[in-house]
């Protein structure tokens, strides 16, 4: 991606997710808001033929990755012409032929499942990586040290990257994990392993492509740790713990705002380009909407396909 693609797929996460947050038929969803910079970042280091897992909160890297906005916003809200007819919604959502292997509900569900596809690849001297996408949340979960000692043993073309946005729900990560750097967890097992400002684009799209390389060359697995923030509740069910100075707060390190402002210094956007940028993801947004609601749901006999 150039610069500014980058900064038009952080605006157009966050104006999609605006818009279905906006539904009263919008569901169960995680959204990503402030963390638009890891999504964005991570693609930017990926290749056609590279594949991406994700943990439940998976709107942003979805569309990142490529996924269709008008295919994501249908199966999100249930209709058949999502990527899998509305029948995964949001927390096992998928679509390999854009690189996006798919999302798993379950928290570190995703990771044991991201090293059998690196495996297979490795088995069939795939050139193609795996990353693996996940939050904090995850990292006192048992199937991650596991995965992370397999992955080591067996030099596996995985990339682990931990979007830290702090909180496990309202559990703050300091409260929960004893390490001093998340990182640590993957130096832990001799891997590759940084940790980076995930409100910075550029830094982790830089981080993220030494990772992927170091994969890609038969090092072994790398892991990536990205320091960012949450602007919302953990759900679009959940109340919001936070004060609102705290939010307030958040909202100053806005990583869209701050990449605006980096790309207006640097003379590679102007005010006209910025409003026009929002103008675009705003149409995009809502014309995804428009395609959900003139698909129909699925039927009752597809819906129970593959069930029991």
């Amino acid at each position: 991606m150039t610069p500014v693609e980058m900064l038009r797929t952080m605006m157009l996460i966050r104006a999609f997710e605006d818009a279905l947050a906006r539904r009263r038929d919008h569901g169960f969803q995680l959204l990503s808001t402030g963390e638009e910079a890891v999504a964005v970042g991570l693609a930017t280091a990926l290749r056609d033929g590279d594949q991406l897992l994700t943990g439940g909160r998976s709107i942003g890297p979805a569309l990142a990755r490529g996924v269709a906005p008008e295919r994501l916003m249908a199966e999100l809200l249930g209709r058949t012409a999502g990527m899998n007819r509305g029948r995964a919604g949001r927390g096992h959502l998928s679509d390999p032929a854009a690189g996006f292997f798919g999302a798993h509900a379950v928290v570190g569900g995703n990771i044991s499942i991201a090293a059998g596809v690196a495996l297979a690849r490795q088995m069939d001297h795939d050139s193609g990586i795996v990353a693996v996408l996940f939050g904090d949340g995850a990292c006192g979960e048992g199937a991650l040290h596991e995965t992370l000692n397999m992955a080591a043993l067996w030099k596996l073309p995985l990339v682990f990257i931990c979007n830290n946005n702090q909180l496990s729900v309202s559990t703050a990560r300091s409260d929960a994990l004893a390490v001093g750097q998340l990182s640590d967890l993957g130096a832990t097992f001799g891997m590759w392993a940084r940790t980076v400002d995930g409100l910075d684009v550029c830094a982790v799209a830089d981080a993220a492509t030494q990772a992927v390389q170091h994969a890609r060359s038969g090092q072994g697995p790398a892991f990536l740790e990205c320091v960012s923030i949450r602007m919302r509740s953990h759900s679009t069910t959940a109340r919001e713990t936070r004060s609102r100075a705290e939010l307030a707060e958040l909202h100053t390190r806005c990583p869209i705002r701050r990449y605006a402002a980096a790309l207006m210094e640097r003379g590679d956007l102007d005010a006209q380009q910025h409003e026009r940028l929002s103008l675009e993801a705003t149409i995009r947004a809502d014309g995804a909407l428009g395609i959900a609601d003139a698909s129909p749901y699925p039927d009752v006999e597809e819906v129970m396909l593959h069930v029991g």
